[in-house]
């Protein structure tokens, strides 16, 4: 997970910016969750969770976000291998 933290103040031409980097294993992805400190941030980590299966402890709502339920697997991780597809078509 990558979190963006930007300190604005009024009369000052450049914010503070600070850049926090969490490097997570591929086989155990589980950080705590952030949605306490920023109730933002859940949306962000339900999306990290449908998409690359990074787990948030303590997250109340957990779930699959943009995926279906009954998805399988994280489409958005490098080792992810699509499922096949057919395509229905209208009879003419």
């Amino acid at each position: 997970s990558v979190y963006h933290l930007t300190r604005i103040e009024y009369g000052i031409d450049q914010p503070e910016e600070v850049c926090i980097k969490v490097f997570v294993s591929r086989k155990n992805p589980g950080i705590p969750s952030i949605f306490w400190v920023w109730k933002s941030a859940d949306f962000q980590e339900r999306e990290s969770y449908d998409m690359l299966g990074i787990s948030y402890d303590n997250h109340p709502r957990l779930k699959r976000i943009l995926m279906p339920e009954s998805w399988i697997g994280w489409p958005l991780r490098k080792d992810y291998i699509a499922p096949k597809f057919y395509e229905i078509q209208d009879a003419h």
